[in-house]
């Protein structure tokens, strides 16, 4: 079993920057991919951005150039670094990651954590 910690969410104002950050914790795993989703109201959860493996990256083109993934492989946790923020960007973010124990691979998902962009 894998439990995903999510930090970081709250209240900014537009163009402004906000980091959050997610750390995995178990016990004989190693990851896959991690990566951040997001669900705003009446619409379905979206990939915001993913890093996969040695460190390839990918984003949803309407963060593109705003935001940045990262990840620290020493403490499990991967971040994601919110710049210019938007209205549209406001959501419930979600944690994701894709681990394998022993030779099977699992996927899990943390509680969500709230962005909200307002002046």
């Amino acid at each position: 079993q894998v439990q995903l910690l999510e930090s970081g969410g709250g209240l900014v104002q537009p163009g402004g920057f906000l980091r959050l950050s997610c750390a995995a914790s178990g016990s004989m795993f190693s990851i896959n991919s991690m990566g951040w989703y997001r669900k705003a109201p009446g619409k379905q959860r979206d990939l915001v951005a993913i890093i996969i493996g040695g460190g390839r990256t990918s984003y949803a083109d309407s963060v593109k150039g705003r935001f940045t993934i990262s990840r620290d492989n020493a403490k499990n946790t991967v971040h994601l670094q919110m710049n210019g923020r938007k209205f549209e960007d406001t959501a419930v973010y979600y944690c994701n990651a894709a681990v394998v124990i022993t030779t099977s691979l699992y996927e899990y998902w943390g509680q969500g954590t709230q962005v909200t962009v307002s002046s």
